[in-house]
């Protein structure tokens, strides 16, 4: 019984969704100007259940950089109605289209000459007849057994409001940079945002030795910068290069040499050390490690001079793994 009506829910609540998409009409296409023209706030609006997801459609459309935010019907006519301005456009949700605290608005922002957005499962309902724009999300029947409890009306109100969303971020060309941008400490932000430069290691935390140091100067230097490699670098026309770089690894394929103290960092380390540029992002570092099954990626400069190291467990801390 438990699978039987739960795919059920699943079965209704999939054909409301699917049912929205002949309803993107005339309606539909002028209310997503109407938004993008709208100079003030998009202000959404409803009581109850619409109020929660109009909670939800407000912070999604608020993520792509339309300045939105839900305004509770019932303390709108007491009190917060002066929250709303001409400049603005208002989004009114309610199934029945009879909901008494938003039509008791209704007259209200006729007198301020906002722009309405009806979003209603009833087409004859006074808030579909008093809206300059009609958005349709009537349903067959709730997934409720019982018919009562919203379902079915909930979930096509929050993907006709994902469709509003979605096509205002089509027509203001909103790039993955712009996102970001609204999403500065979330991962999704890291990974469009977050350079190399931003977190790799610079100067003195950088384990560095010569191409001339000995194994156990190698390991000694390894050990204190706690990094599982270190740089090698040499001296060439007057600069210090990268030649190369010596890890975990190379130190356990050496270390039953029979001349082992006999040994530099030159003899051990590998050579061309896989390099990325400082202006990278932070997630192409990742991919390239993952790639190449590394742990480090050393940054230079034009000359070849070593500028920082960005290690696997950098990217771990930021989350971007």
């Amino acid at each position: 019984m438990i699978v039987e009506r739960a795919k059920e829910v699943l079965r209704i609540e999939a054909e409301a969704i699917a049912d929205l998409e002949k309803r993107i009409d005339e309606s539909f296409v002028q209310a997503v100007h109407i938004i993008d023209k709208c100079k003030g706030r998009f202000i959404i609006t409803g009581i109850g259940k619409s109020g929660h997801i109009g909670k939800k459609i407000a912070a999604t459309l608020t993520s792509i950089g339309v300045s939105s935010f839900f305004l509770h019907a019932a303390e709108a006519i007491h009190g917060d109605l002066g929250m709303i301005t001409g400049d603005d456009v208002l989004l009114a949700i309610s199934n029945s289209g009879e909901t008494e605290e938003v039509i008791r608005l209704l007259p209200l922002l006729k007198r301020c000459k906002v722009p309405l957005i009806g979003m209603t499962g009833n087409k004859n309902s006074t808030l579909a007849q008093q809206s300059d724009y009609t958005l349709d999300i009537s349903i067959k029947t709730e997934a409720c057994p019982l018919g009562i409890v919203p379902t079915a009306s909930t979930t096509a109100t929050l993907a006709m409001g994902d469709a509003l969303a979605m096509s205002l971020l089509d027509l203001r060309n909103v790039t993955e940079e712009d996102f970001a941008q609204f999403h500065p400490g979330g991962s999704l932000g890291k990974r469009i945002l977050l350079r190399v430069k931003d977190i790799m290691h610079t100067k003195d935390e950088i384990p560095i030795v010569n191409e001339n140091a000995t194994f156990s100067e190698t390991v000694l230097e390894m050990n204190a910068k706690k990094k599982g490699m270190t740089v090698v670098t040499k001296i060439e026309n007057g600069k210090k290069r990268v030649c190369g770089i010596v890890t975990d690894g190379d130190l356990r394929r050496h270390i039953n040499d029979d001349n082992l103290k006999g040994l530099f960092a030159k003899d051990i380390m590998s050579s061309r050390p896989k390099t990325i540029e400082a202006q990278e992002l932070a997630v192409t570092a990742l991919r390239i490690m993952e790639e190449r099954k590394i742990t480090s990626l050393v940054t230079l400069n034009e000359d070849g001079e070593i500028l920082g190291l960005i290690h696997l467990h950098d990217l771990l801390e930021q989350g971007l793994y």
